[in-house]
């Protein structure tokens, strides 16, 4: 179980809520996602918070929509990232409301796999590779890149939201990256996180919420379709791929 080297366990967002009272049409986009239709109150009490679910069923939209409201760049980078390629973010950040502890954090980056190329971009242009190995992170392959970020940037007492770390990683790669999730959860971070990687979600001591057209529940590891796809397919891959490849016409 990942345990605070500190008494005060208070985390910088305790949680967050969706206000429908504001939101002119709750039919429309993103509140038409069947996930987010229901969302109610969403408590971040642990270090680390997994948001998981399939494609296109509003994770991504949601920690985005959470990165906005604290104010960081929506593409990515930290607060003090102003830049946008593409305005693409929901409005859903205009009505969530969020509780917030005791502490404040130190500092703070929004990761999103899909964009980094450009916060790397902008990273050299503000002049900032120290935070960042002292090398450009164009110079290093896309899983570099952000092991980089991971080992450079992201310190203790933070609070780091993040899209899809895994996207460039190997396995073993994975396996880094998890360790180093668990020494910054014990340095007084918190971290949100939407994964597909049953790897990272094996941290012991992390919340999962399952995000599904049933809504959002949270779920132990061994309960997510990760986990259960993942071990299936491992152990018993010969007959999985006699079915799924079977081109017969009965199929």
């Amino acid at each position: 179980m990942v345990r605070a080297r500190r008494r005060d366990d208070s985390r910088f967002v305790r949680a967050l809520s969706l206000d429908r009272s504001r939101i002119a049409d709750p039919s429309a986009y993103p509140y038409s996602i069947p996930a987010l239709r229901s969302l109610d109150r969403l408590d971040l009490d642990a270090p680390v918070t997994f948001l998981v679910g399939e494609n296109g069923i509003g994770k991504s939209t949601l920690l985005e929509a959470l990165a906005v409201a604290l104010r960081f760049n929506a593409e990515g980078g930290s607060a003090n990232f102003h830049f946008s390629t593409r305005a693409s973010h929901s409005a859903l950040h205009e009505h969530l409301r969020l509780e917030r502890g005791t502490r404040r954090p130190r500092t703070g980056f929004f990761f999103r796999a899909e964009s980094f190329f450009n916060v790397a971009t902008k990273a050299e242009e503000y002049g900032v590779l120290e935070g960042y190995g002292f090398r450009s992170l164009h110079e290093q392959s896309h899983g570099e890149s952000f092991l980089a970020l991971l080992e450079h940037r992201f310190t203790r007492d933070g609070l780091y939201l993040l899209d899809e770390p895994e996207a460039a990683l190997s396995p073993a790669r994975q396996l880094t990256v998890l360790r180093r999730l668990h020494d910054l959860a014990a340095d007084g971070c918190q971290l949100v996180i939407a994964t597909h990687s049953p790897i990272l979600l094996a941290l012991p001591g992390a919340r999962i919420y399952a995000l599904s057209d049933g809504g959002i529940r949270a779920v132990a590891y061994q309960d997510t379709e990760h986990f259960r796809v993942s071990r299936d397919f491992l152990l018993r891959h010969e007959q999985m791929l006699r079915v799924l490849l079977d081109d017969s016409e009965e199929r």
